[in-house]
């Protein structure tokens, strides 16, 4: 189906429809990826935080900083989101003895055992382009650098 037939609607000019159809696209996949999260109990900044957690593990704990650099979306309150994730035990915190503003944070065996039962979400999510060859992809990802510039 097409953008048009899809949104009802009509548009000035070719960019236009560009960017409405990146951003209805970009929704539509994303609506499939939040419902896998929300079956954990998880939103798509505390997924990304143990993600980020349990891809740099054997580095030790990362601070806030270090998390945000690291986030999608750049407007998360880290801070609120690793005491979240705290409180249902994802992940231990410390407080930094000379710099009581600066916490350690790392990923707890009960995070890295959700995000192993939540492997489906992995699978799923790269099956989300599954229409599209490698060499199409491999456009895709270069043409969305090309806006970003």
């Amino acid at each position: 189906m097409s953008l048009e037939e899809d949104v009802n609607g009509r548009f000035r000019n070719e960019y236009h429809k560009g960017v409405i159809n990146l951003v209805y696209t970009v929704k539509h996949l994303s609506y499939g990826f939040l419902q896998m999260l929300k079956k954990h109990g998880l939103t798509e900044p505390q997924y990304n935080i143990l993600k980020v957690l349990r891809g740099f593990h054997s580095d030790g704990p990362a601070s806030i900083g270090f998390l945000k650099a690291r986030m999608l979306d750049k407007n998360s309150d880290v801070s609120r989101l690793v005491d979240r994730l705290f409180e249902f035990g994802y992940v231990d915190r410390k407080e930094n003895l000379s710099d009581r503003r600066q916490k350690a944070v790392e990923i707890t065996q009960k995070g890295i055992d959700l995000l192993a039962g939540m492997d489906d979400c992995e699978h799923k999510t790269d099956s989300l382009l599954k229409n599209l060859s490698i060499g199409e992809v491999t456009e895709l990802n270069r043409l969305l650098n090309k806006i970003r510039e």
